[in-house]
Formats: structure tokens, C-alpha cells, sequence
């Protein structure tokens, strides 16, 4: 089965994304069209925007979501593409594969091995290997994420891979293992299960292509009490914006 609208994807599979928020400073308040450069975002997931409601200025919104997919290998990579024009993206997809349209430019996401053979398109990246835990079928969220210098991530985990494409900023990762960081061009992925927080760096907005596939009988991700050394976000200080 295949779900082009992200209508109930998100953090908890089995919960509404309605009833989410984002943290902002150090109370709860409730999701805003605009915060000012001097409120900066802990975000608890990335949120669907119901069709024909207008899209806050800053936050993570799921534009994709596949179900039910299977893989005959449980290393995979994502093969990021452009097209100049949706019908020929669609044209060019495989029944695994997704199509969006976002930060001007239309984009074809394919999973398969790193040789996997693609038709079309202008190559963007190839992102992986992407480690998947065994299960009987996966679901695959595809989101695009806006975020200000001092905004972060809940400490969290997801049952599966998450990979980024970095369309413009800076964001630094800290795992048990470390911190890792990536600019505009660059990618990033982690392994499942693994406790994270990001942080958002350097001076610029951050905007971003992220994807998680995950045990589709597993919710998609959870908080985590792991406790962040603080390598990322003594790096990230507020700045004002243009």
C-alpha cells in the first residue's frame, strides 16, 4: 500500500500529530505560524500540515510517507534526484519510490543498493548505507525541515535509519558516539535505535530533506532519557536573522 500524503505519519504512529506541540524557550506553547529570531525551537517531531493550511515558518512537516515497503536487503541507500518537472519524476519512479515538490525544485527519492539503476533525472546525492532492522515490512517518512541557529531536537530514537540532505545552513548531531556535523551539500545518517540530539549551528537558517525508515509494527520514534554531553549546543548560540 502506498500513501502519497503524510496524513498520519510522525513521531507516534498511533497518536494524532494534532495533539502535538513545540517546545519553545522553557514553556510549552502551542505551534506558531511565526516565532520571533529571539524564541528558538526544541521540536518534538515533525508535524503534518493538513492540505490547505498554511505551513508555520519554522519546523520539521512530513510531505511523504510510503507503507507497507519491502527490501530485499536490510543495507539500503536513498538515490536523491531532481526533475524539471513533476510528470516526468513520476513517470521515472519505481513503486517504492517518492516524488515531492519542495524548496523550488522537484525532487525523486529511490531506495535500493548503491548501484541501483535510475532513469532520468539530474543525480543529486546517494545517502547511505542506511542500516534497517529486521522486520516484515518498512514505512518510510520523507520530511523538510526549516530551523533557526539555537533550534534542537528532543532527545529521541527511531526504530530505523535516519538520513539527512542539507539544502542550506548547518546542524551538528551528538550520539553516544560523538557529534558529527554537515553544511548545505553535505549528507548524514545514523544508525536505528541510537539516542540523538540536533542541534541547529553556524549562523543561517538550516533547511533540510530528512528521512526515517522504520519497523512498520514499531512506533516511528521515542523519546530518550540518554543525557547530551552538550557537544552541539554549546555550539549553537542564538543569532538574529537578516
Amino acid at each position: 500500500m502506498r500513501i502519497r500524503a503524510a496524513a498520519t505519519s510522525g513521531i507516534f504512529v498511533s497518536v494524532s500529530l494534532a495533539a502535538f506541540s513545540f517546545f519553545v524557550g522553557s514553556g510549552l506553547r502551542a505551534q506558531q505560524p511565526s516565532l520571533t529570531p529571539q524564541k528558538h525551537l526544541t521540536v518534538m517531531g515533525c508535524i503534518d500540515v493538513p492540505a490547505g493550511q498554511a505551513r508555520p515558518e519554522f519546523g520539521c512537516f512530513n510531505i511523504a510517507t510510503e507503507k507497507a515497503l519491502q527490501f530485499p536487503a536490510t543495507n539500503l541507500y536513498w538515490h536523491l534526484r531532481t526533475f524539471p518537472n513533476r510528470s516526468a519524476a513520476e513517470a521515472a519512479k519505481s513503486p517504492t519510490g517518492m516524488v515531492v515538490e519542495e524548496d523550488g525544485r522537484v525532487w525523486q527519492s529511490e531506495f535500493g543498493g548503491r548501484d541501483l539503476a535510475l532513469h532520468g533525472g539530474q543525480p543529486v546525492a546517494v545517502i547511505g548505507p542506511l542500516q534497517l532492522p529486521a522486520a516484515k515490512s518498512y514505512t518510510a517518512v520523507l520530511s523538510y525541515a526549516v530551523l533557526r541557529p539555537g533550534d534542537r531536537s528532543m532527545v529521541h530514537t527511531h526504530a530505523g535509519p535516519e538520513a539527512w540532505y542539507m539544502l542550506a545552513g548547518e546542524q551538528c548531531l551528538e550520539t553516544p558516539a560523538g557529534t558529527r556535523k554537515a553544511k548545505a551539500g553535505e549528507t548524514m545518517a545514523v544508525a536505528p535505535n541510537l539516542p540523538k540530539e540536533l542541534a541547529i549551528t553556524g549562523a543561517a537558517q538550516r533547511k533540510s530533506l530528512v528521512l526515517v525508515i522504520y519497523d512498520s509494527s514499531q512506533p516511528q520514534a521515542i523519546p530518550s532519557d540518554w543525557k547530551p554531553l552538550g557537544g552541539c549546543t554549546s555550539q549553537s548560540r542564538p543569532h538574529a536573522l537578516p
